[in-house]
């Protein structure tokens, strides 16, 4: 984004995105480290800051040397150093797909205003994404703090990149997500539960912000997201219709879906049906 009053970026022009890829993929592993104590602890109602991490089997307080993300996991060969008993490969594929997450939208958007406020919807998003897996919930205590994270982050970014009226359709985006998935939680209650419908606010700023392309496609990606994984259960897995998916990593990755393409997928539906 240009405009005349964006903010300077001096270190842009000096250090090369390769550097900020890097930096923003070391972080991430060590933010993953630190979801996998979010993931386990936020349902159970748990401190994530006392006490110290520990073996999940035998209790015995994790050691620095055997917290290092994804490396300690490997070196100890998936299993615990106190106790010999395995380690789930959860933990490191959080560490790994978070350490991930945070490269790949550095690399995306370079020396930008826009990554912090995109790194944090990664972060809470894997969050989201796991503990709704596990419960079937999504936490008031993630979810909400989140309206104000991502609303400070996104006015940095739309003033700091010359963008003020990114604000207005965030703030839209943010109604309209919400009021949608209100709507559809009173007409089918048993569809989903109130937790979707706070998600969807979040996402809905972060999607306006961006704009009426990527809100349209990331509302409506989660749906066919929803319903392709439901098929592939019943097909697979014999699940049966009975069978409830959480619908909130399906919200995740259908934002992120328009977040990423909700303006080139726009474009090529109104080519296809020749209203563009």
């Amino acid at each position: 984004m240009t405009g005349r009053y964006r903010l300077s970026v001096p270190v842009s022009d000096q250090v090369p995105v390769a550097v900020l890829v890097v930096i923003c993929g070391l972080t991430g592993l060590l933010i993953g480290s630190f979801l996998n104590v979010v993931i386990i602890r936020v349902p159970e109602g748990r401190s994530v800051v006392t006490p110290r991490s520990a073996c999940p089997t035998c209790g015995r307080p994790i050691s620095g040397f055997d917290n290092v993300p994804v490396l300690s996991w490997l070196l100890l060969r998936g299993r615990s150093r106190c106790c010999d008993e395995p380690i789930s490969l959860r933990y490191p594929v959080v560490e790994a797909l978070t350490g991930v997450a945070f490269a790949l939208i550095a690399g995306w958007k370079g020396w930008s205003w826009e990554v912090p406020a995109l790194l944090y919807l990664a972060a809470a998003g894997i969050a989201l994404a796991v503990i709704d897996y596990d419960v079937h919930r999504l936490p008031d205590v993630i979810v909400l703090p989140s309206y104000p994270i991502a609303a400070a982050l996104l006015v940095l970014a739309a003033l700091a990149e010359g963008e003020p009226r990114a604000l207005i359709g965030a703030a839209v985006g943010g109604i309209a997500m919400w009021v949608f998935y209100f709507l559809l939680l009173f007409i089918y209650p048993g569809g989903m539960g109130f937790g979707d419908v706070k998600l969807g606010g979040v996402l809905g700023l972060y999607l306006g912000w961006y704009g009426w392309e990527e809100v349209v496609v990331g509302g409506f990606a989660a749906f066919i997201l929803g319903a392709v994984a439901g098929l592939a259960a019943i097909v697979l897995l014999g699940a049966t219709r009975k069978s409830m998916l959480p619908f909130g990593p399906f919200m995740l990755a259908g934002a992120w879906l328009g977040l990423l393409r909700g303006a080139g997928l726009v474009d090529w539906y109104l080519r296809l049906t020749g209203l563009r």
